[in-house]
């Protein structure tokens, strides 16, 4: 959409409507209260369109064909990339690398960016608060490598301690690597700060964008990260899809992945040669229906005034955690001043799965368990917690519900 196109007015009742399997159907027993975006985002019916109408009228392969239908899918495909790169910000479509999500992003830089470079000694500078996602590739090439991983702590209030983390940034850090937004605590971090004080020492940076481009604008460009990934699926639009930004100088330095079809310049016998960025990255036949998709959805959510949506979001937030906060054996995990709508909470004596499968029966959706954060659950000396996530279909008489829903779940295993 462009710049100086005025936004549609942004109402999560009516938004509501645009997704058919949160549309209340009179035939249902029950209604979905669906509080577990942050996982993965509902679907639009801008986008579930999108992905119909591509199978249905244009279906073919990329790049291979001199036919018309083959041309239209590769025209298809190249102006989703260009949506994508817009959207967040990027100077060149070639920045954009189609891959499978956020975490397939993750190990592509691991091992194509990082590896090589890496030496005995050298250090990779991680969060405790990551997704296994940004933690176990880095593992995985730091073990084969001798390469150590060090660890910035968190506050008892679910905050990043950059006093102490700052400290942790040394000439043998190869790369520093943090969420700009906890998909467990909804702590958002300062990640110019962060980014500013690495390269003050030459140090590239991997963003975890996959939170953060939710729930607000994202500017790689502004940013002036090295990396970035991000999954289509949190962000409105279908599985299986999902964004690696790279700065165009590192993309260019980098060896292929896989290797396959589509990622070639030439093969012979003797060698191969690859492809510019971004198909050097892109081996084999892509999820091309999935990026039409992702674009659909960044349409779609971009026709919004972003603002209004982090507002209302915030709200829900608030008044979630006011409702539940002075509930009996309720504990609240994450108190940061800068949060996305994430709400995760602790029930005295009672399982998290327990919580979550009785709010089931009420018809509410939460996500229980450690959330694909093993290292930060332990620092806190929990096996998980319950997990409650607003997205921008999600209003008042949802959170009403869910807390409804709790409070007669605590009463039962009273």
């Amino acid at each position: 959409m462009a710049e100086n196109q005025s936004k549609a007015v942004y109402v999560a009742e009516q938004v509501k409507e645009d997704f058919p399997i949160l549309v209340n159907d009179a035939a249902q027993e029950r209604r979905l209260v669906y509080l577990d975006s942050a996982a993965s985002a509902q679907k639009p019916n801008a986008v579930i369109d999108a992905v119909e109408q591509f199978y249905r009228t244009t279906n073919a392969n990329i790049h291979r064909g001199v036919y018309h239908l083959s041309v239209e899918s590769t025209m298809a495909y190249d102006r989703a990339r260009a949506r994508v790169a817009q959207f967040i910000g990027a100077q060149n479509a070639k920045e954009v690398v189609f891959v499978r999500g956020a975490t397939e992003g993750v190990n592509l830089v691991a091992r194509s960016f990082l590896q090589p470079q890496l030496e005995a000694g050298d250090e990779i500078l991680l969060t405790l608060m990551e997704h296994h996602a940004n933690f176990v590739p880095w593992q995985l090439v730091a073990e084969e490598t001798g390469a150590l991983i060090k660890i910035v702590p968190v506050t008892p209030e679910g905050e990043l301690d950059w006093e102490q983390g700052r400290k942790l940034l040394t000439e043998r850090t190869r790369l520093f690597g943090f969420c700009q937004a906890s998909n467990s605590l909804g702590t958002v971090n300062p990640a110019p700060q962060f980014i500013q004080e690495a390269r003050a020492m030459g140090i590239p940076v991997l963003v975890d964008g996959a939170q953060s481009v939710v729930h607000g604008a994202v500017d790689v460009t502004a940013l002036d990260c090295d990396f970035l990934v991000f999954s289509g699926h949190k962000l409105y639009g279908p599985t299986g899809i999902g964004v690696l930004y790279g700065k165009r100088e590192h993309l260019e330095s980098m060896r292929p992945y896989q290797g396959g079809g589509d990622m070639i310049d030439r093969v012979s016998v003797e060698g191969t040669t690859f492809a510019p960025p971004p198909e050097r990255f892109e081996a084999g036949t892509p999820n091309i229906a999935g990026a039409i998709g992702l674009a659909a959805a960044v349409d779609y959510i971009d026709q919004f005034d972003r603002e209004a949506m982090q507002r209302h979001e915030a709200a829900l937030l608030e008044q979630a955690t006011g409702m539940i906060e002075g509930m009996d054996g309720v504990t609240i995990l994450g108190r940061a001043s800068d949060k996305i709508s994430v709400l995760s909470f602790l029930v005295e004596g009672v399982h998290s799965h327990d919580i979550a499968t009785f709010l089931d029966v009420e018809g509410v959706a939460i996500r229980a368990g450690h959330h694909c954060c093993q290292p930060l659950m332990t620092h806190f000396g929990i096996s998980g917690t319950n997990r409650a996530s607003f997205g921008l279909y999600n209003t008042e008489a949802d959170v009403g519900h869910f807390v409804e829903a709790l409070h007669k779940t605590i009463q039962f295993f009273k």
